[in-house]
């Protein structure tokens, strides 16, 4: 039987329902259960296909929520960017206050509050228009006002901003309440680098005088235009601050941040922080040693950032007149067992180099090409010695004779009571005692290094580390009119054609002929070897597995890895492509 149906003026015959299971009565028992599989099979196909199909037309795109809890070892002061001392300050004044430009996750550098920048022909002129919809975390307008606040209180020697330097001799002007240009003295093919300072709100700050300045609430409970805003801080009973509970800014001048909460909470050192980890009170962590990172490597994610540092032990030659002699200084150099450093002192995490110049920052080989076994190294390194009069004496101890009798190589290592730094001060000294020199290690806390021995340049030679600018500025490090406090020559060094070559890299603009002028720096360096260069250590980061997006490969100090935060997510949508913008 068949039932006929109209549809759309036309008629069509369709069998009845009560016909299909009329004759699927009449089948047999096992022609009903081959019937009953054949159509769980179809039906089955059926469904996968669709599911295949669907999945191919599918994307998983970031949703907003969720809570990221990190964990930082210190307790805030200033969180403001002109004041911000300890990575804790930058820490949170980087998440909470942005700057005209910001540092994309590659290192570039992208407009954040700015809307567009234009550098004047003879490139002394920098002119910024502010996005006209950029407000702070009050719904107050950002304005030039706010722009040249910023800029003057840094300037101020009675604030003591430590970004001070950076601006000093530069003039701002007023174009109008959207738009500032900065005057330089002269070219210099960093400052767009610096122009990533915070930016404060002046209608808050004005009433604040120069000697409150640092004791002004307003540090401690801040409000910029950066991605997040405080929500709520936690503070025990003694006061200490605990906790800062942040949320998304939606009014973000680069979009509204994914993460909706972020949490930083703080302990007194690696061991608290650790057990907070364990605990699961925390998800994140920053900054720890390399043995204390392998214990997360099955539950969390370790992400390993190359730091633009170099560790290195210089030499002064003002103070131990033995390193003005080329085969000390070589020898010393070639002795040293830089892999063996890296595998036992930092499990890994870290670079060899044997330059000033991190390798990842410029295409340079600074790893040792030869294949030399580390005895080979001691064998050619003595060999050095001998053939430059140094002999072993019944001491063994490498001597030469002189013109006023004798000197035997002899002198001592000074550096930070930091237990990376000691140990590497330990396997160097065991690895120069081999070849004859009598080595002895100086220990200082961090303070007294600083003010007592670096500044006054007290050392026969410092194992110390340097912060290479992400705009690569090694004047002060290398230049000869850095060589005495403040300076940060620490070498003693002095080389007029470096200094040419400096003072030619700081006036290029052009990344491609700034880093030709490096190579020659690099290589100069290297052929004078005023210090044995040892390693760059890698930025540990321990992040939950949850957490995507892409974390900065390019930072300088750790805060920079909260450059692109407002892209980071935790949860995530699945929509078809054609509805994924």
């Amino acid at each position: 039987m068949k039932k006929i149906i109209s549809l759309f003026g036309k008629k069509f015959n369709i069998p009845k329902i009560d016909g299909t299971l009329s004759v699927i009565s009449s089948l047999s028992l096992s022609e009903k259960l081959i019937f009953g599989i054949a159509t769980l099979i179809f039906i089955g196909a059926s469904l996968s296909m669709l599911i295949r199909v669907n999945q191919n037309f599918l994307v998983e795109i970031p949703r907003e929520g969720g809570t990221y809890n990190e964990g930082i070892i210190g307790t805030p002061r200033f969180i403001n960017p002109i004041l911000a001392l300890s990575e804790t300050d930058r820490d949170l004044t980087s998440l909470i206050y942005s700057g005209l430009m910001r540092q994309a996750p590659n290192g570039d550098l992208i407009p954040d509050l700015a809307e567009s920048f234009e550098i004047s022909e003879d490139q002394t002129s920098y002119t910024f228009k502010i996005r006209e919809n950029a407000v702070f975390h009050d719904n107050k307008p950002v304005t030039a006002d706010d722009v040249i606040f910023t800029i003057t209180n840094a300037q101020d020697p009675g604030i003591k901003s430590p970004k001070r330097a950076n601006w000093d001799g530069i003039a701002v002007e007023k174009i109008s309440d959207k738009e500032v240009v900065f005057h330089l003295q002269q070219p210099y093919a960093p400052f767009l680098n610096i122009t990533t300072l915070g930016i404060l709100p002046r209608h808050l700050w004005q009433g604040v005088s120069i000697d409150e300045f640092s004791f002004s609430n307003l540090n401690r409970q801040p409000i910029g235009s950066g991605p997040y805003k405080i929500k709520d801080v936690i503070n025990d009973k003694s006061g200490i601050t605990k906790t800062y509970k942040l949320i998304s800014f939606e009014d973000f001048a680069l979009g509204k941040p994914y993460i909706k909460n972020i949490n930083i909470s703080f302990y007194r050192n690696e061991e608290g922080i650790i057990i907070a980890l364990k605990d699961k009170e925390i998800e994140s962590v920053n900054g720890v040693s390399p043995e204390t990172a392998k214990q997360f490597i099955d539950s969390l994610e370790i992400r390993k950032i190359p730091l633009p540092r170099i560790f290195a032990i210089f030499f002064n030659q003002s103070k131990a007149p033995l390193f003005i002699q080329d085969p000390v200084r070589i020898a010393l150099d070639t002795a040293i067992d830089r892999k063996k450093i890296i595998d036992t002192v930092l499990s890994g995490f870290g670079k060899e180099i044997n330059g000033p110049i991190p390798e990842h920052l410029i295409q340079l080989d600074h790893t040792e090409d030869s294949t030399e076994s580390p005895e080979d190294k001691i064998e050619k390194a003595k060999s050095i010695l001998n053939n430059a009069g140094w002999s072993l004496n019944d001491k063994g101890i490498m001597e030469k004779k002189t013109k006023n009798g004798s000197e035997t190589l002899t002198f001592s290592i000074s550096t930070a009571d930091i237990p990376e730094l000691i140990s590497v001060a330990e396997q160097v000294t065991e690895t120069w005692k081999s070849i004859g020199a009598d080595v002895s290690v100086k220990i200082f806390n961090a303070n007294d290094l600083n003010q007592n021995i670096i500044r006054p340049r007290k050392y026969d030679s410092l194992l110390f580390g340097q912060i290479i600018s992400r705009d690569l500025d090694f004047y002060a490090f290398w230049h000869s009119s850095q060589r005495s406090d403040p300076g940060l020559n620490v070498a003693d060094y002095a080389n007029i054609t470096i200094d040419k070559i400096l003072e030619e890299a700081r006036s290029l603009s052009a990344e491609e002929e700034r880093n030709e002028v490096l190579k020659k720096f690099d290589a100069q360096i290297k052929k004078d070897t005023p210090a044995v260069f040892l390693y760059s250590p890698d930025f540990i980061y321990i992040v939950p597995k949850k957490l995507k997006g892409e974390i900065p490969t390019n930072i300088t100090v750790p805060s920079d890895r909260f450059s692109n935060i407002h892209q980071w997510y935790l949860e995530t949508d699945t929509v078809w492509r054609i509805f994924n913008k």
